[in-house]
Formats: structure tokens, C-alpha cells, sequence
């Protein structure tokens, strides 16, 4: 590593998490919302509110988390040289699973916005829990490196 990346690791990888603690904490709330506003009519100022929650969560905070945490993230993996470690291929691909989920719940916040939603509360109850798992077993590859 070079004295200039050096220095900056430490502050690249603080960022970095402090991304992955915002990313991780709409991914979780967003489905939850969603479990919420299945209970609402279309039409209602209940419905419109969630509306404005759910754009606002995605806009201010899940998007722009997650464009940092893929930035310092694949800076910090090519400072650390990362590439071809194991436990570092199979954080990848789980970080990878993690933003399809992010584009499927998109997709599935503009359903509500346009009235569309067909999926049910217990739907996003099981959705829910999916960033939680592959958050649990992102954090022991990167702690715990088991390969």
C-alpha cells in the first residue's frame, strides 16, 4: 500500500461501515413499511403518507448508502488486494445478492406508488428478514475470514 492509501484507510473504512449501517438499517425498514401499507386503501391519506415515506427512505438514504458502500468497498478490496480470497468472492457475491434484493424492493415501493401492489403483508414479513441473513453472514466472512 502506498503512504497516501495507507493514511486513508482507516478513514475509507469508517466511512465504509458507517454506509453499510445506513444501507443495512432502510433495508430493513423498508419492507417493514411495506407490511404496513398493505393494511391501506389506495386513495387514502394513510396510503399517500406511506408513499412519501417509502420514496424518501429509498431516495435519501438506501440509494445513496448503497453507492458509497460499493464505492469504499471495492476501493478498500483493491487497497487490501482482496480479489482472490475466498471469503472475500463469497462476500461479493452476497453484497451482490443484497443489491438485487435493494432493485426488487425498488420495484416493488413504485408498485405501491402506482397502486399496484399485489403482494401481502406476509410476503414483506418474510422479505424482511432476508437483509438481516445475508448482513449475519456478510460481517463473519469479513471478521472471521473462515476461508
Amino acid at each position: 500500500m502506498s503512504e497516501t492509501l495507507l493514511a486513508l484507510y482507516p478513514w475509507m473504512k469508517s466511512f465504509h461501515i458507517i454506509a453499510v449501517i445506513a444501507w443495512m438499517a432502510g433495508m430493513l425498514y423498508l419492507p417493514r413499511l411495506f407490511v404496513y401499507h398493505c393494511e391501506t386503501a389506495p386513495g387514502t391519506p394513510e396510503y399517500e403518507r406511506f408513499k412519501v415515506m417509502e420514496r424518501k427512505l429509498m431516495r435519501i438514504i438506501i440509494n445513496p448508502s448503497m453507492i458509497v458502500v460499493w464505492v469504499l468497498g471495492l476501493i478498500l478490496a483493491e487497497t487490501l488486494h482482496a480479489w482472490t480470497e475466498t471469503w472475500f468472492i463469497l462476500k461479493l457475491i452476497l453484497v451482490t445478492a443484497l443489491s438485487a434484493l435493494h432493485g426488487m424492493l425498488s420495484r416493488w415501493r413504485r408498485d405501491f406508488e402506482h397502486g399496484r401492489n399485489t403482494k401481502t403483508q406476509r410476503f414483506y414479513r418474510i422479505v424482511n428478514e432476508v437483509p438481516a441473513v445475508l448482513m449475519a453472514f456478510i460481517v463473519i466472512l469479513v471478521v472471521v475470514k473462515p476461508f
